[in-house]
């Protein structure tokens, strides 16, 4: 197949590795992807993105990166694989991942956007929940992955509090400081974790991993999906927390969640602390704007501390 005749300048970044993908997804499906064209799709600020298309219509999506990134590809297409396993929440099917010469790749199925359902957000919060409700024996997860670009370790534990402390705020924590930043109050904070949980133990559950509004969408019928996971087995209240960061999620999300299952009393306080993990994150990524967020969260949590 002569592809690069069909993948015009205007259309699309160089994919040298393109026959290599092409041969993963025929491989994987069973079903060789005659192809018509390739397009970039925006969005996304870590992997290349685009839009496969075959001449009989039918289309894929394609995440890029450099050769070292396929272990997070693969733990992508695990969690999406196990998000699924759950038949609750929609997801996109993986259908191929792998590496060429020069970079490693991800294939999934492509959802066409449209517009929520009049009861969209209500039926994404019961779905979610259902979710959640899934257990498993362990915090953790079966191998270590990514929040955003940032390296995501995910060593199975019995106690979550020191699986949190240990793996999600100290580590993001110890990455600020090899950026020169330090934060007052920190080790206050990690030593008094506790006083968050009292009259409250978490069950390990299926999470989402990084669930703002951008890694959610509906179909063209209007059904909700999520998109883009950063999976591991830990407190269902972080994916919860995550939702109110940016905004996104209106009132009958939370409803349609909580009539599946109600929230503890506790769990305004701790979603200060479990979004720090992420403001955190983000000053790791993004820089200096969100350091001012995370030391407010740690003065407000301090506050409550005995």
């Amino acid at each position: 197949m002569n592809w690069k005749k069909n993948c015009p300048k205007s259309n699309c970044i160089p994919l040298e590795d393109l026959p290599f993908i092409l041969d993963s997804i025929a491989e994987t499906s069973g079903q060789p992807l005659r192809f018509k064209n390739i397009s970039p799709v925006s969005g996304g600020c870590i992997n290349q993105c685009f839009k496969i298309e075959g001449v009989d219509s039918s289309c894929v999506f394609l995440k890029k990166n450099r050769k070292s990134f396929l272990p997070f590809f693969k733990a992508e297409a695990q969690a999406l694989r196990e998000i699924k396993a759950t038949d609750t929440v929609q997801v996109p099917q993986v259908i191929s991942f792998g590496e060429s010469e020069s970079s490693s790749f991800l294939v999934l199925e492509f959802l066409t956007e449209g517009r929520a359902a009049r009861n969209g957000q209500y039926q994404l919060g019961e779905q979610l929940a259902q979710m959640h409700l899934h257990p498993k024996e362990y915090f953790g997860w079966e191998q270590d992955n990514c929040i955003g670009a940032t390296p995501q370790p995910n060593p199975s534990s019995t106690d979550w509090i020191s699986f949190y402390r240990d793996h999600r705020l100290h580590h993001q924590f110890n990455l600020a400081k090899k950026k020169g930043r330090t934060f007052d109050g920190k080790i206050d904070l990690l030593d008094n974790l506790e006083a968050f949980f009292v009259g409250y133990s978490p069950h390990p559950s299926v999470l989402h991993g990084d669930l703002w509004g951008g890694n959610t969408g509906y179909t063209q019928t209007g059904d909700p999906f999520i998109f883009d996971p950063a999976t591991y087995y830990g407190d269902r209240e972080t994916d919860l927390a995550f939702t109110y960061m940016f905004g996104g999620f209106d009132s009958s999300f939370y409803q349609g969640y909580e009539q599946v299952s109600p929230l503890h009393k506790g769990f305004q306080t701790r979603k200060i602390l479990y979004n720090l993990y992420h403001e955190l994150n983000h000053f790791n990524l993004f820089g200096s704007g969100y350091a001012n967020s995370a030391q407010s969260s740690i003065n407000q949590l301090l506050k409550i501390i005995p």
